[in-house]
C-alpha cells in the first residue's frame, strides 16, 4: 500500500503542466482518454414564469489583462505554465490583454487565475 500512497501523493501534487503532459502520455502512449468531468447543472425553478435558466459555462478563456509591477515574474511564470519559450511568453504578457489559455475547465482556469495572481498579474476568467 506504501507505494499507492506515493502514487497518490505525486499526482496530487503535479502543477497544470504536468497534468497536462500526463494527460498526452496517456492519451498517445497508452491510448486512454482522460474521462470528460461531470458537471453539475442547476435544474430551473419549479414554479417559475421565466425564460430559460442559464446554463454553467463550462469552458473558460483565462485573460492576462495586466503584467503588474513584477513583468519579468509574470513573464517566467507564463513560459512555465504554458510550456513555450521565453521570447513567446514575453510577447504574450507585452501584449496584454490577451488570452492566456482558452477552452479550458473551470478548474484549470482558477489554476492558472491563481499562478498567475501570485506573481502580481492581473488575470480575468471569460
Amino acid at each position: 500500500m506504501a507505494d499507492l500512497n506515493a502514487l497518490a501523493d505525486s499526482l496530487v501534487n503535479l502543477t497544470v503542466k504536468e497534468v497536462n503532459e500526463l494527460a498526452t502520455i496517456l492519451k498517445d502512449e497508452h491510448g486512454i482518454e482522460p474521462a470528460a468531468a461531470a458537471v453539475a447543472v442547476a435544474a430551473p425553478g419549479a414554479g417559475g414564469a421565466g425564460g430559460g435558466a442559464a446554463e454553467e459555462q463550462t469552458e473558460f478563456t483565462v485573460m492576462l489583462t495586466s503584467a503588474g509591477a513584477a513583468k519579468l515574474k509574470v513573464v517566467k511564470e507564463v513560459k512555465t505554465l504554458l510550456g513555450i519559450g521565453l521570447k513567446d511568453a514575453k510577447e504574450m504578457v507585452d501584449g496584454a490583454p490577451t488570452a492566456v489559455k482558452e477552452a479550458v475547465s473551470k478548474e484549470e482556469a482558477e489554476s492558472l487565475k491563481a499562478a498567475l495572481e501570485g506573481v502580481g498579474a492581473s488575470v480575468e476568467l471569460k
